[in-house]
């Protein structure tokens, strides 16, 4: 079984604009992250989903009314549009629910084994080939990973199994948005992934509120808290973050190839990084900077022609 694209002419590629997309768009995200990590034990995830996605939706109609009017905001292709949403709301949750127990930098080079799954995903779905240099960044990969995971230690950390899981579903998804969704407006996929946050985190918040046995701990399961200006102020920077993310995101795998836009998409380390440095005090340890680099290498390697 492959994915074929639906629409037979897709508006051509832009690389340029797919390679800028994408640096601005793990930017912001990777900002976002950090915030999100650092305000943990202050706001409930299914709060920042919900509160976050309400905050940038308007903004995102605002967009569309001011530079895209002329097109629709309905998918073309609903059933695909609304997969891959979920597929990303997902890959969050499972993302936001390591966060808590992982250094940012850690998380992200955990998560950031996504290009091998690309190079995988593509293989099995869209016929592609895995060449010798894909095996072997595969190989390098998997050594970056054991640096990180320490599976011989005490102090081996399951929470970073997460990030590769929610790697699994992202690349899923960007498979998804060169093949099946390639002909959406972007602003479609971004109004259907932050409706999906509203929806999920409603549904989640509800969920917990009619289960009032269960302990209203942990970012996973705590109710929502009392906001003030400090905390619509962090939680419109997130909005910003989802904002820009979601757009960015779809426009650089819509205009650009995945095993060229993968490279970049590698910068969510380096900010994560710096992130988690400036805002959180967190300093990876050298064995985790040797993982890290590894799979950075790795990672490169897989996606690069």
């Amino acid at each position: 079984m492959t994915l074929r694209d639906p629409d037979p002419q897709p508006s051509g590629d832009n690389l340029a604009l797919a390679v800028g997309a994408i640096v601005f768009s793990v930017f912001a995200l990777s900002l976002g992250d950090a915030l999100i990590k650092l305000t943990s034990n202050s706001f409930a995830l299914w709060q920042i989903f919900v509160l976050r996605s309400l905050l940038a939706t308007p903004a995102l109609v605002l967009i569309w009314r001011l530079y895209g009017r002329r097109a629709s905001l309905w998918p073309k292709h609903l059933f695909w549009t609304l997969v891959r949403s979920l597929m990303l709301v997902g890959m969050w949750v499972i993302y936001y629910g390591a966060l808590p127990h992982l250094q940012l930098p850690v998380a992200a080079a955990a998560f950031y084994t996504l290009p091998f799954f690309i190079t995988l995903f593509s293989a099995v779905l869209l016929g592609d080939r895995i060449s010798r240099q894909g095996w072997l960044a595969v190989g390098i990969g998997f050594a970056g990973i054991l640096l990180i995971l320490k599976p011989d230690a005490g102090d081996f950390n399951t929470y970073a199994l997460k990030p590769l899981l929610s790697a699994m579903l992202y690349a899923l998804a960007m498979i998804l948005t060169r093949s099946k969704c390639r002909g959406e407006n972007p602003m479609t996929l971004a109004l259907a992934l932050n409706l999906s946050f509203i929806a999920v985190g409603t549904v989640a918040s509800l969920g917990l509120t009619a289960m009032p046995s269960l302990p209203p701990e942990g970012f996973m399961l705590s109710r929502w808290t009392e906001m003030n200006s400090a905390a619509w102020t962090t939680m419109g920077i997130m909005a910003a973050g989802i904002l820009v993310g979601s757009l960015g995101a779809a426009i650089a795998y819509q205009k650009g190839p995945p095993a060229v836009v993968g490279i970049f998409d590698f910068a969510y380390v380096g900010f994560s990084v710096v992130w988690g440095v400036l805002i959180i005090g967190e300093v990876p340890s050298a064995t985790a900077f040797a993982g890290i680099a590894l799979i950075t290498v790795a990672g490169v390697l897989s996606v690069k022609k």
